[in-house]
């Protein structure tokens, strides 16, 4: 046989090689990017494209002016609008308006009011959505915090509004069931980092892993610790974001599978993350379900690192302190 009637068998064989190397690539990659174990974990999660400038870099923030602390102080929105499923934790629903009065059963409201009295940043709160409907509302927090939404808890002018804010440099924390919130909504799918809620498994303790402690929400917890929680299964996983920390799987004694099938993630179940997001700062965690994590009496293990956890996470996407592990 010549050389020349070797060629095109050689290139042809050369072609399925490199066919086969980039389908083995491509699928590696994906595995990483949604963040599961391929020999224990759900698989095949997407890797989701939302058509913007979204990852750990700062190139993808817009700062365009928008806020001037050093003359206005900090100020952050807590939202808590529940348009399906209610959290106990969030007490009764809110009157409308902004800053209505609260009971000593909303729970979160109240803490998240104290949080910013005890470390020097004001904190309004609505169920109202006529609050969010403009970008220049939103324009007057350094930051908008969903904690534990459910559902379609947005109309048009506060998905807009929303968006603008984001794009404007605005910074969104997005605390427990804001994961099941505005499903339908691509965009704020990727404001979560490229994840949405699927389901969960049994309320249980488990220990959480601080993966990195080079950002200013974990700076401070230790690289292992106990916490009682749901450990909610995602689908889509995140993408695209830095991991902060994981729940170690193996130490939830009633298992990870959820109630509607989800295997859970193997080795890297994820239970906070941030990102850079369409010109703003997004901080994200699935952590939040009880009432007690808000304890400060040490009866509740976990809660104070909880809320260590979120406060650093408010303060980043506030832009008060460092974002997502910069120095």
């Amino acid at each position: 046989m010549t050389a020349r009637t070797r060629t095109p068998l050689a290139v042809a064989l050369a072609i399925t090689l490199i066919a086969a190397l980039a389908a083995f690539l491509g699928a590696h990659r994906q595995a990483s990017a949604s963040g599961t174990d391929k020999a224990t974990g759900a698989q095949q999660l997407g890797d989701p494209d939302y058509g913007v400038c979204r990852g750990t870099s700062p190139a993808c923030y817009h700062d365009w002016g928008n806020f001037t602390p050093a003359t206005d102080g900090y100020r952050v929105l807590l939202y808590t609008r529940t348009a399906g499923p209610r959290h106990a934790d969030l007490g009764p629903a809110l009157a409308t308006g902004l800053n209505p009065p609260l009971t000593d059963a909303n729970v979160v409201q109240n803490a998240v009011v104290k949080m910013g009295q005890a470390n020097g940043f004001a904190v309004d709160w609505t169920e109202d959505v006529t609050q969010l409907a403009t970008p220049a509302r939103l324009f007057n927090y350094n930051a908008v915090i969903f904690y534990s939404t459910s559902r379609d808890t947005l109309d048009d002018a506060a998905q807009t509004s929303l968006r603008q804010y984001i794009r404007g440099g605005g910074g969104f924390v997005g605390i427990h069931n804001a994961f099941g919130t505005e499903y339908n909504w691509p965009w704020y799918e990727g404001l979560l980092g490229g994840a949405n809620f699927y389901d969960h498994g049994p309320l249980q303790p488990g220990t959480v892993v601080t993966n990195d402690r080079h950002d200013t929400s974990t700076e401070d917890l230790p690289a292992r610790w106990t916490f009682t929680d749901e450990w909610y299964n995602l689908v889509p996983a995140p993408s695209e974001v830095r991991v902060l920390a994981t729940v170690d799987e193996s130490t939830l004694a009633e298992g990870v599978t959820g109630n509607q099938g989800h295997p859970g993630h193997g080795r890297r179940h994820p239970v906070a993350w941030c990102q850079y997001y369409d010109g703003g700062r997004a901080w994200l965690t699935t952590l939040g379900h009880d009432a007690r994590d808000f304890s400060t009496d040490d009866s509740f293990p976990g809660a104070r690192e909880f809320q260590k956890l979120i406060l650093g996470g408010i303060e980043s996407a506030m832009g008060r302190e460092p974002f997502c592990g910069a120095a």
